[in-house]
């Protein structure tokens, strides 16, 4: 468990399962996958391959002992719902969230058959004795890079119980309608959409487009929306100058084009930074800690 982050939506991380598999393009440059190396040193990691789920029985209680409130991301370096891991965990997680109200869970999931099937079974209730179901302090999400991938995990999303359900489009892919998922007619049955470019040495560009179209979406259902960052790349004009409102890069070469001269260079995260046409989007769930 972390008391800081570098992931701008949240405060902390908590661990009680780490390893994972690949499901989706999005897992293509996986950063949990890429930081394993670095984390040998410690018991809980000498000798595994990232692909070597592993349950942690130590750290269930850990968010108990934490008494000042902070919005916890569950599984920074797993899937909650990964098929590895045993109905009866899962649900002790759950049990640990009951207890430490006084936190907000972020749950992030890829596998988003197991998610629904799981939280609409009478059994996982059991974990939670007598708090209210759902849990008013989890918030239950699923990641999605691109359409087909919000096409199948959104709507099994919609039919979980949730006290918040949000996405997280990162890294964004391609575009996004949201329009039969949730975001419509002014009205949203998602609670919260998180968008972000890839980072890390091989990280691919994202069209700013994209971003804006969930921007957009997001603005007219009136759903909270942050834009966590550009990532590695940065959109700059043909000539290679920045363009205002969007990072902070001395001039350069393009290095990658998309359709429609579309520039972008490669400067990293930090220069690239979280401002979307010279905003910083910030949204929360209403309720949310700050």
């Amino acid at each position: 468990m972390a008391d800081k982050t570098g992931i701008e939506w949240t405060d902390a991380t908590w661990n009680p399962v780490t390893g994972c598999a690949k499901v989706s393009a999005g897992c293509k440059h996986c950063y949990a996958e890429r930081n394993w190396g670095r984390l040998q040193h410690l018991p809980a990691y000498a000798g595994r391959a990232f692909t070597n789920v592993a349950t942690h029985a130590d750290r269930l209680l850990q968010p108990l002992s934490w008494k000042r409130p902070r919005r916890i991301f569950v599984n920074s370096m797993s899937d909650l719902f990964h098929q590895d891991i045993h109905d009866d965990f899962i649900g002790m997680v759950f049990r640990t969230m009951a207890r430490a109200p006084q936190h907000t869970f972020q749950v992030l999931t890829k596998r988003a058959e197991r998610m629904q099937r799981l939280l609409t079974h009478p059994k996982m209730r059991g974990f939670v004795g007598d708090a209210p179901w759902p849990l008013p302090n989890v918030w239950i999400g699923v990641s999605v890079e691109d359409q087909a991938t919000a096409d199948k995990r959104i709507p099994l999303l919609l039919d979980t119980p949730a006290a918040v359900r949000w996405i997280s489009a990162e890294p964004l892919l391609a575009p996004i309608d949201l329009a039969e998922h949730g975001l419509h007619g002014g009205s949203g049955q998602l609670d919260w959409v998180v968008v972000g470019g890839e980072s890390g040495p091989k990280a691919r560009p994202m069209h700013p487009e994209w971003a804006r179209g969930l921007r957009d979406q997001c603005s007219a259902a009136g759903v909270p929306f942050l834009f966590k960052q550009w990532g590695e790349w940065l959109p700059v004009h043909p000539s290679g100058a920045a363009i205002p409102g969007c990072g902070t890069t001395p001039q350069r070469e393009p290095a990658f084009r998309f359709e429609h001269d579309h520039h972008f260079t490669k400067v990293g995260k930090k220069a690239a930074g979280r401002l979307l046409d010279g905003a910083l989007h910030d949204g929360y769930p209403g309720a949310c800690l700050r």
